[in-house]
């Protein structure tokens, strides 16, 4: 078994005053001061980091020496799968433990994004679609396609995306990492204005996650260093699945890879949906996330918007959904995505996630995806020690 010890995260958004070595080396000496492991006694460094030539550091694995001076010499390696890029390096991670190789990993999540402008970002996203088909396509144009296809086949959705968007926005209130504190009502959310003008029909802004940078970072040890260490969180499970890129290719409203993964995690831990007490999961878009929930398993497909009438996906709920704020409103610093969600997810699961807390979770879900439902990861953390 590998075990989550300790974590660090930056606060995400328009963070003018820290470059990517800055943002690697907070994160970083955060996770192992939280810890309480040594910086000597790191074996590896894996570095979630998407880039796709938004920042000129085009090899920032070894960036992360600059956290401490333990740390020179030791092997350092950059992951890149897209958005999902933070998980790739966690599982990375998790494979060489598993392996025998290391017995302490470090894991850093870091993007640097808002220094660009909005097409200069949307430009560099859309890097990660099929280039032979969907080139030149931005990420909300492909996410409105999902939207679109979504309203054609279920009736319009308009005010179910609102409910997600006008949900996360106000449980990132409770979130002091979070880039975005304003709270936004469904009305607001569903309404086009000025303030709230479309993007790709049927999506709005509020429809839309945020530019950000940030950084989030993981020890992760071998099980036989469990005494040594005050607080674990347990990977129960993982599960990575990979679909085909090309979206012609797919049935979009099925969301298969995303459901692959989420269901064989819950195999491989021995649960269902219904043992789940709180998730993180991919909102890149409010119609990613109402296609989660029927992914995940809460409803059949179609049928997403019960869960938020019913109030199953919010603080109090029988299985609350991003109660970090979610990208929608927390931010989607790409590549630190995947390691934040890890962090979230093992605070819940030990009871230190201070005002987002799900009281009494013991079992939480991470789903992290790159692309349109491409590189799925989806993880099964349990709380075992502090």
């Amino acid at each position: 078994m590998v075990y989550i010890a300790g974590w660090g995260h930056t606060k995400f958004g328009k963070l003018t005053d820290m470059d990517l070595q800055d943002l690697i080396v907070a994160a970083g000496q955060e996770a192992l001061m939280d810890a309480g492991i040594p910086a000597a006694d790191v074996d590896g460094i894996w570095v979630g980091h998407f880039n796709a030539g938004m920042v000129p550091d085009g090899f920032p694995s070894s960036l992360s020496l600059a956290i401490h001076d333990g740390l020179r010499y030791k092997p350092a390696t950059r992951l890149e799968n897209a958005c999902a890029s933070g998980s790739a390096a966690v599982f990375a991670a998790r494979q060489a433990i598993l392996a025998g190789e290391v017995k302490v990993a470090l894991v850093i999540g870091v993007e640097k994004m808002t220094h660009l402008s909005t097409p200069d970002v949307t430009a560099a996203l859309g890097h990660a679609a099929y280039q032979r088909e969907e080139a030149g396509m931005s990420f909300p144009g492909v996410f409105a396609q999902f939207a679109q296809a979504y309203f054609e086949k279920y009736g319009d959705h308009t005010r179910t995306l609102a409910k997600i968007a006008a949900k996360n926005h106000a449980n990132a209130m409770k979130n002091p990492l979070a880039q975005l504190h304003k709270e936004l009502d469904e009305e607001f959310c569903a309404t086009v204005s000025d303030r709230n003008p479309v993007v790709a029909a049927p999506l709005k802004v509020t429809d839309c996650s945020l530019i950000s940078d940030g950084a989030a970072a993981l020890v992760m040890v071998a099980e036989d260093l469990l005494p040594a260490v005050s607080k674990a969180a347990k990977f129960r499970s993982v599960a990575q699945i990979n679909d085909v890129l090309p979206m012609s290719q797919r049935d979009l409203l099925k969301f298969e890879g995303p459901r692959r993964a989420i269901h064989t995690a819950y195999e491989r831990a021995g649960i269902t949906v219904d043992d789940v007490d709180v998730a993180e999961v991919h909102d890149c878009f409010t119609i990613a996330e109402l296609l989660i929930y029927e992914s995940m398993g809460l409803a059949a497909h179609g049928h997403g918007a019960d869960v938020l009438e019913a109030g199953t996906v919010y603080p109090g709920g029988k299985l609350p959904v991003n109660l970090s704020g979610g990208l929608k409103a927390k931010g989607h610093p790409v590549g630190a995505t995947g390691v934040s969600m890890h962090t979230l997810v093992a605070r819940q699961v030990l009871g230190q996630a201070d005002e987002m807390q799900r009281p009494g979770a013991e079992l939480g879900l991470v789903f992290n995806m790159g692309g349109s439902g491409v590189a799925n990861y989806a993880s099964i953390l349990e709380g075992v020690k502090g």
